[in-house]
């Protein structure tokens, strides 16, 4: 029993001193430069969210949102969540998508239509295909 008890009580004293021991915290100096890097990528990422944000103000966009059952607010939400990896992605999305489609894949896959059609005999539109019927 008198173990125990030491044991204890050399325990407790150990936690105890030891509890009051500051831990040393790494610090490392930047550069200028890295700093410069690190406000560009927190101003480009505040914008890249900002212009998401700004997107979803448009009028044609919220009613279009609201026939989907979306609603806005959690949109909102969820532009605030994304990390700015994902926010700049978005973005670059966007830029890169053709304004109101690529006419040329719209006009392809007519084509393609019409040919099946007229190849099956439902109509003769091109004077090149052979009727199946």
């Amino acid at each position: 029993m008198r173990y125990l008890v030491r044991s204890t009580a050399l325990f407790t004293a150990i936690c105890l001193a030891t509890t009051g021991v500051a831990h040393s915290a790494q610090l490392a100096l930047i550069s200028t430069e890295q700093a410069q890097t690190a406000q560009a990528q927190t101003t480009t990422a505040l914008a890249d969210k900002a212009r998401l944000l700004t997107a979803l103000a448009r009028e044609d966009l919220v009613l279009a949102l609201q026939e989907r059952g979306v609603s806005v607010e959690q949109l909102r939400a969820r532009v605030d969540a994304l990390t700015d990896a994902e926010a700049a992605q978005l973005v670059a999305q966007i830029d890169a998508a053709p304004a109101g489609g690529s006419i040329v894949g719209t006009l392809f896959t007519v084509f393609i239509v019409l040919l099946v059609t007229d190849i099956l005999g439902f109509t003769k539109v091109f004077p090149f295909t052979r009727s199946v019927r």
